[in-house]
């Protein structure tokens, strides 16, 4: 392997290349690569991948799966955080008189 002309296919690729980050499809290798799995990457490092053969530019249809699931998984960890909070409401005396006496957290023990 001549290593200057790898580094000029590299760099040849980078130049080519107009997005910063960039979803790259991995394909299989004879080493053990999974294909299929969609990365978003940093250009030099797409541009490495694709000249080696181990992935490829994602086409538009996988591009937009994969936003899709990144947004579903964005809401479903804020919904899980937010299920993890303890919420406080707080009454004014009047509004905590008007609730059923069951609702009344400090009143539960006083009915016994």
């Amino acid at each position: 392997m001549d290593v200057k002309n790898y580094y000029r296919k590299v760099r040849e690729m980078e130049h080519t290349l107009r997005d910063e980050f960039l979803l790259l499809v991995s394909l299989e290798t004879p080493d053990g690569g999974k294909p299929g799995v969609i990365s978003e990457v940093a250009r030099a490092l797409a541009a490495k991948l694709l000249v080696e053969g181990r992935s490829a530019l994602a086409s538009e249809e996988q591009k937009k799966a994969y936003r899709h699931q990144q947004t579903a998984e964005r809401k479903a960890a804020e919904q899980a955080k937010l299920a993890r909070t303890v919420q406080v409401a707080i009454l004014s005396d009047a509004e905590f008189q008007a609730r059923p006496v069951r609702e009344r957290s400090g009143d539960s023990h006083s009915e016994k």
